[in-house]
C-alpha cells in the first residue's frame, strides 16, 4: 500500500487524500443525519441564529462542503484513471463537486419543508360539520363538547352556541366561529 501511494504523483496524492478523508467524514455526517444525531460539535454552520430571517436554502454548509470534497476527490480519481489531462480533471471534478453540493442543498431544503409541528389550529375547524357529544347550553350559558373532523382527525372539542335552545347529544352542528381561547362557536346544522 505504501509503495503504491509513493508511486503516485503529487497531483494524484491530493485527490486520493481528499477523497479518503472527506468520504469518511461524509459517511459519519450522513449516518448522524439519518439517525437524528446532532453534528454541531463538528463545526456545522447550519445553526439557526436568534433573529435570523435569512434564506432557508443553505448552499454553503459543512455537510455540503464534505459532499463537495467527496465527489471532487472521487471524480478526480476517475478522470486520472481514464487518462484525462490535469486541466480537464480539475474542471470535471469541480463541476461534479458543485453538482453534489447543489443536490444536497436541495435535498435538505425539501426535507426541512416536510416537517410539521403537529399542533392543532382551531381556525381549521371553521365551517366543519360535527355532532354534539355533551349538551351545549343555549346563549353561551354552558360549555359542551362536539366531535368535529379537524386536520384529518376526529377531535372532541369544547363548544358554545348562540342558539336560543340547548344543543343536545346527537345534534348535527356547524362550526361558525372560534374564540380567542380556542372554544368553538357552533350552530345547529341546516342542510
Amino acid at each position: 500500500m505504501e509503495q503504491w501511494f509513493d508511486a503516485l504523483s503529487t497531483f494524484e496524492k491530493v485527490y486520493w487524500i481528499t477523497a479518503g478523508i472527506s468520504s469518511v467524514i461524509f459517511l459519519i455526517l450522513l449516518v448522524l443525519t439519518f439517525i437524528g444525531g446532532e453534528v454541531d460539535d463538528m463545526g456545522d454552520v447550519d445553526t439557526d441564529i436568534d433573529g435570523d430571517v435569512g434564506i432557508d436554502f443553505q448552499f454553503l454548509s459543512f455537510k455540503n462542503l464534505m459532499g463537495f470534497f467527496t465527489i471532487f476527490g472521487w471524480s478526480g480519481i476517475a478522470c486520472l484513471d481514464a487518462g484525462y489531462s490535469t486541466g480537464i480533471t480539475i474542471v470535471v471534478s469541480v463541476i461534479c463537486g458543485l453538482a453534489m453540493m447543489s443536490a444536497m442543498a436541495a435535498l435538505f431544503y425539501y426535507l426541512g419543508k416536510l416537517t410539521s409541528d403537529g399542533s392543532l389550529k382551531m381556525k381549521n375547524a371553521l365551517n366543519s360539520v360535527g355532532e354534539v357529544y355533551l349538551t351545549i347550553g343555549a346563549n353561551r350559558s354552558s360549555i359542551g363538547k362536539v366531535q368535529v373532523n379537524v386536520q384529518g382527525g376526529l377531535r372532541e372539542l369544547n363548544a358554545l352556541t348562540d342558539e336560543d335552545h340547548d344543543l343536545k347529544q346527537g345534534d348535527i352542528i356547524t362550526v361558525t366561529n372560534v374564540t380567542d381561547n380556542g372554544i368553538l362557536i357552533v350552530n345547529k346544522h341546516t342542510q
